[in-house]
């Protein structure tokens, strides 16, 4: 079994920053690829920021040059940087792993965490 969690969500001012973490933990032999997404009432989930297991990462237009996605293999863990967040931000983010299992390795599942509040006030 594998879980995946969030922290770092909050309140702040536009202009202001925000870090997310998320650490995944359980029976993992590998991740590959780790992501950040977000969803606003009524929209799709959207991706965010995403980073390999080769450390190449890529991030959604509109956060480019705000956002810094990394991650800590030997932590199992994943962090987004957020700066100069604007109040089109605010959303639910969530943690998204792509794993592989002690018990199969072959396959590659994905995992979700419960997602955590980021609310960006004008």
């Amino acid at each position: 079994q594998v879980q995946v969690v969030e922290s770092g969500g909050g309140l702040v001012q536009a202009g202001g920053s925000l870090r997310l973490s998320c650490a995944a933990s359980g029976s993992i032999f590998s991740i590959n690829v780790m992501g950040w997404y977000r969803q606003t009432p009524g929209n799709q989930r959207e991706l965010v920021a995403r980073i390999t297991s080769g450390g190449i990462t890529s991030y959604a237009d509109s956060v480019k040059g705000r956002f810094t996605i990394s991650r800590d293999d030997a932590k199992n863990t994943v962090n987004l940087q957020m700066n100069s967040l604007k109040p089109d931000d605010t959303a639910v983010y969530s943690c998204a792993a792509e794993v592989r299992t002690d018990r199969a390795p072959m396959n590659v599942y994905l995992y979700w965490g419960q997602g955590t509040q980021v609310t960006v006030s004008s």
